[in-house]
């Protein structure tokens, strides 16, 4: 049967039908029979199975469709996120190119316009005051003693107080004015469309007042002032260069003055700013050419009239100028930053000449020797001044280290560590120009002073003006008090002497007995009093002048 089927048809077709029983058919035979037993299947099933694959295929295409769906979803998304990073992307290369521009244009500290920035709007602001024939004012700030507080406190207290005085630097303009940082403490103001110049001095004024308020840093109130130079357009200069510079000039007259203050420019400035520029100059060379000396003058015990010791005092021998005084030099080396090296000489030279008279055999006596501000909070202090008594081989007790009283009370804390660092070194510490402070005893006390000394302009009048007097007895009274010696200085007149002998005040420094002198002649005073008598009584010593 398989053979012949498979012969006729070339197909054997195995069926199961329903009822179980195997049976081959040929292909042939199929077409003749009904579906139903074709399939083994009734058409009620046949629509069933239909329907169940309809829906099947339903299923199948509809997850199809949102497999398709969720694709194109996705796709869409990622081109959306795509656009989005794009654009994100745009925005952060146009606030980067606009932090970049605002970080080249103002400074990153107070947030201020910065040099740069400044020059060209001053530029501008000249242009439009030639246009309109206006008037415009540049006032260049420089805060007073900024680096002593930074050296004090550190940067971060620096940064503060830069910040805050750029905060309040704001307040004091008008949104038409512009205030700039040019850098370190240094700041400048443009006032554009100035209808009179007396409106500068009157900005300036409150820039000066609005510094006089306390500045708290690390916890601690503060006081700082500025000087202000103001130069105008077009009377003090026609282009932004000229401009800046004269204020610039006029600010460090204003320094001249006293600090706390403004100045106008004037051409006299000018020349004083050249001469002042030919002497820094000539101060660089000065330590190398040798052309510093020191002059001394002595102290005076007033009981015996002997000399107690003797202060150094620096003198420049200038090749063209001749003999410079101190007050015309000093303020220079301070500014230029040539104060450190300076006073390093000065400390060397002044420990070597007292170690030389004494080799000789004159008697051992102390050596006072300044401290500007700027060298006395130098870190570097302690080990300089160990450094000069080893090399020198000076005896720390001879000498006298004097800082002034406003130096004493600038700083507390800080100026105790040093000072008790000094002691221990074994130098003596002195107080110059007491009384100018108004320093109380209770604030005294807490320094390891050994000596404090009275500051001349109460001596000056000590003899007639009341208020002199009570002054120069309650500071004798307070030296007692502290168990300190008591240095008159600026003694010129006998009538200053009999005061100062009346409320015994220990030792006396000034004209009346000895000019400062180079160390020759001083060193003739001293042998001539190794050489003679003893004088028990100063008045020996003042009948002996007078005849």
């Amino acid at each position: 049967m398989r053979g012949a089927d498979q012969e006729e048809t070339g197909v054997t077709l195995t069926t199961t039908p329903w009822d179980g029983v195997l049976r081959y058919i040929s292909a042939r035979q199929l077409y003749d029979l009904p579906l139903t037993v074709v399939v083994g299947i009734s058409y009620a099933e046949q629509l069933a199975r239909t329907d169940s694959d309809a829906r099947v295929y339903l299923w199948r295409a509809a997850a199809a469709s949102f497999v398709l769906l969720l694709v194109v979803a996705a796709l869409g998304r990622m081109s959306w996120q795509l656009a989005l990073s794009r654009k994100r992307a745009v925005s952060e290369q146009v606030e980067h190119a606009k932090q970049v521009e605002y970080l080249a244009y103002h400074d990153g500290l107070t947030g201020l316009p910065n040099r740069s920035l400044f020059s060209k709007l001053l530029q501008q602001g000249i242009q439009q005051a030639r246009r309109h024939e206006r008037q415009l004012a540049v006032l260049f700030l420089d805060l007073d003693r900024f680096k002593h507080i930074n050296d004090t406190l550190g940067h971060e207290a620096g940064d503060q107080l830069l910040q805050e005085v750029a905060r309040r630097l704001r307040a004091c303009v008008r949104a038409s004015d512009t205030a700039a940082r040019l850098g370190g403490d240094e700041f400048v103001v443009m006032l554009p469309e100035l209808a009179e110049a007396t409106y500068a001095g009157a900005v300036a004024q409150k820039m000066i007042a609005m510094l006089a308020k306390p500045f708290v840093l690390l916890g601690q109130e503060f006081r700082v002032t500025g000087s202000v130079g103001i130069a105008t357009h077009p009377q003090d200069g026609a282009d932004e260069q000229t401009l800046t510079k004269n204020a610039d000039i006029a600010m460090y007259k204003a320094k001249e003055m006293g600090k706390n203050n403004f100045q106008f420019y004037s051409e006299e400035m000018n020349h004083e700013s050249l001469e002042r520029l030919a002497l820094e100059s000539s101060l660089r060379r000065a330590l190398e050419n040798e052309e510093f000396v020191l002059f001394y003058q002595a102290k005076r015990d007033l009981g015996s009239g002997l000399v107690t010791g003797m202060e150094a005092l620096l003198r420049w021998q200038h090749p063209e100028l001749g003999l410079v005084p101190p007050m015309k030099f000093i303020p220079v080396a301070e500014q230029s930053g040539l104060i450190a090296s300076i006073g390093k000489w000065v400390l060397r030279t002044a420990c070597a000449q007292n170690v030389t008279w004494q080799r000789e055999g004159l008697p051992r006596l102390s050596m006072a020797v300044n401290l500007s501000a700027l060298q006395f909070f130098d870190s570097h202090l302690l080990d300089d001044v160990a450094s000069i008594l080893a090399a020198t081989g000076m005896d720390p007790e001879l000498l006298e280290l004097e800082i002034t009283e406003i130096m004493l009370m600038q700083d507390v804390p800080r100026t105790l560590r040093i000072l008790t660092a000094l002691k221990r070194l074994g130098v003596h510490i002195a107080v110059d120009d007491f009384g100018v402070g108004y320093t109380t005893l209770t604030s005294m006390q807490q320094f390891p002073l050994d000596t404090i000394k009275i500051d001349r302009t109460f001596i000056r009048d000590v003899a007639s003006v009341a208020e002199d007097k009570a002054l120069t007895e309650a500071i004798i009274a307070m030296g007692k008090s502290l168990s300190v010696t008591v240095v008159a200085q600026g003694v010129e007149t006998k009538a200053q002497v009999d005061f100062l002998r009346e409320h015994a005040c220990d030792e006396l420094q000034g004209f009346y007995f000895n000019r400062p002198v180079a160390a020759r002649e001083f060193g003739d005073v001293l042998r001539a009093q190794a050489a003679a008598p003893v004088v028990t009584e100063i008045a020996a010593h003042l009948t002996k002048k007078r005849a």
